[in-house]
């Protein structure tokens, strides 16, 4: 039982630059397959960065409850019509 205790432990083996890379990009490209409206993709020579251009509004922010000051507006509008109403 103690030999399977504090038997040897295996290191986890470090991942590589290249191992990295193929995992984010893997990632990206899963992300984006998903995505109705594909960002615009640029790349900075001088500096070697990209940049994904997304929309203004992705998706699941559009499923996203309306800000508290908006509700608030809409009560007071249907208060409004409701007192003019009787």
């Amino acid at each position: 039982m103690f030999k399977y205790l504090f038997g040897k432990v295996s290191k986890a083996q470090a991942e590589t630059q290249r191992q990295t890379v193929e995992r984010a990009l893997a990632e990206i490209n899963a992300i984006v397959a998903e995505l109705e409206v594909k960002p615009r993709l640029t790349f900075d020579p001088s500096t070697g960065a990209l940049e994904l251009g997304l929309p203004e509004q992705m998706p699941d922010e559009a499923l996203a409850l309306p800000a508290p000051e908006a509700v608030q507006g809409e009560v007071d509008a249907a208060d409004d019509v409701e007192e003019k109403a009787a």
